[in-house]
């Protein structure tokens, strides 16, 4: 069975068609779907009417390269398509762009639920560990403010908004990070 392209190197679900003697589809993985990804406060820097865009790094942009891909999920596991996904983030040194869109862009996940974002790891800045904002909404539901967050941070222990349950699975690829995270949704698909 050849597996999509948009799924390889996705792990696959402990799902069986034994009764039926085929072998389990690759699936995409999912929580076992009672446990919704916890909202966070917005913060003060969001700013409506962001660009849509997968990367927000510009020629010339310095920090640590990352891209951050995932999938959103509903309750039941089942990928939605079609989410608006508002992302915005510190620049390397800790620093919001206020007045323009740098470090701030929307996207929608494609057929298979499935996102890709291309950043820089954000900086630092007084009381917070470092995070990425995103507002997640599937199509006619509410909107998810939440923060997503980069595990082994001496921060993370610090500040008081941290939450262990959005820590996104970093790893090291040469002088770049790659950092999956999936979403899931209170919505019953």
């Amino acid at each position: 069975m050849a597996v999509p392209v948009s799924l390889m190197g996705v792990p696959a679900l402990a799902r069986t068609a034994a009764e039926r003697g085929e072998a389990p589809a690759v699936t995409p993985y999912c929580d076992d779907g009672d446990d919704p990804t916890p909202p966070q406060m917005e913060g003060p820097y969001f700013k409506p009417n962001s660009p849509r865009r997968t990367s927000l790094i510009q020629a010339g942009t310095p920090g640590v390269r990352l891209t951050v891909t995932g999938y959103v999920f509903g309750r039941a596991c089942r990928p939605i398509p079609q989410v608006l996904m508002d992302f915005w983030q510190a620049d390397t040194y800790g620093t919001y762009d206020n007045v323009g869109f740098r470090f701030r862009g929307h996207q929608f996940t494609d057929a298979s639920g499935a996102f890709r974002l291309t950043t820089v790891v954000p900086g630092l800045y007084p009381g917070r560990t470092r995070h990425l904002h995103v507002k997640v909404q599937a199509p006619g539901r509410p909107v998810l403010t939440t923060q997503l967050y980069f595990p082994g941070e001496p921060r993370n222990n610090t500040d008081p908004i941290f939450d262990a349950r959005l820590l996104m699975n970093v790893r090291t690829v040469g002088n770049a990070k790659e950092a999956a995270f999936d979403f899931v949704l209170n919505v019953p698909q």
